[in-house]
């Protein structure tokens, strides 16, 4: 059923504060749904923001275990109105606050979603940086959020999202939806992303909470040297954070956009050394 046509049953009207823009391809949410780890088994997977459940549906065509997390109680209502959608658990709550952890009960799970522009990034670092997190996570975000997700140094997405993602997964843009893949249409192209948790980081620390205050640092004044960003953010000498480039053979003048991951572990450690 077009979701126009299932809100209308309900005299509902798409909310544009909690950025509801619902996903009316079943080939796309199929195409989603298949991104997913198949082998692990059983699949267990949470879908945030399922809209009028497009994506719901084509999880349960794979014989997940799908729980479906919502934070407006009318989408509840409507979701759960749908017979062919009874084996998936509805549950109203905010994607921000949710205890995932008492939901997995350090089982292995996945999670998928439409994510909505305004939680993609809290959202999608809190999951990275769980205990027991998930180990695949396919979602659609706006494209130059994706564009960040991936992006490489010295390009102008290039920034702290870029190294806190790739420093924890491996991403992989899978594909791009325009705004008439929608109801109603967004302003803005949507990208589909699979980001795959590494079996270790990406570059090896001795302080993982030190690497990630470094790397946020770093580009806390973009239009400033690294080593006047450092200082400015964590109050460090200028004159500490030189001698630490130095060290590690790293041209004092450099920003913090250029560079790499590596780069950034040998300076996180050099820092707290």
């Amino acid at each position: 059923m077009h979701p126009k046509a299932l809100l209308d049953q309900f005299g509902y009207r798409p909310k544009k504060k909690l950025g509801q823009n619902f996903l009316m391809d079943s080939g796309a949410a199929s195409r989603i749904a298949h991104l997913l780890d198949e082998q692990q088994a059983p699949l267990r997977v949470v879908e945030i923001g399922p809209g009028t459940g497009a994506l719901t549906q084509a999880l349960l065509d794979l014989n997940a275990d799908v729980t479906a997390i919502d934070v407006d109680p009318d989408m509840v209502q409507i979701l759960r109105s749908r017979p062919e959608l009874a084996r998936a658990a509805i549950v109203q709550a905010d994607a921000l606050e949710f205890d995932y952890e008492s939901l997995a009960q350090g089982k292995p799970w996945q999670m998928t979603g439409n994510l909505p522009y305004n939680i993609a990034t809290p959202l999608i670092m809190r999951l990275i940086e769980m205990r027991n997190g998930p180990q695949t996570l396919v979602v659609m975000v706006q494209r130059e959020v994706a564009n960040r997700f991936s992006a490489r140094p010295s390009t102008p997405a290039y920034g702290s999202l870029s190294v806190a993602v790739q420093y924890a997964m491996q991403v992989e843009k899978a594909f791009t939806l325009g705004p008439g893949a929608f109801y109603p249409r967004p302003k803005i192209d949507s990208t589909v992303v699979r980001l795959q948790r590494r079996a270790q980081p990406a570059v090896l620390v001795r302080d993982e909470h030190r690497f990630l205050q470094v790397v946020r640092a770093s580009f806390a004044y973009r239009r400033k040297t690294l080593a006047n960003s450092l200082a400015l953010s964590l109050g460090m000498q200028r004159q500490a954070v030189i001698q630490a480039l130095q060290h590690i053979g790293l041209d004092t003048e450099i920003r913090g956009e250029q560079l790499a991951i590596a780069d950034f572990g040998r300076l996180a450690d050099r820092l707290s050394a």
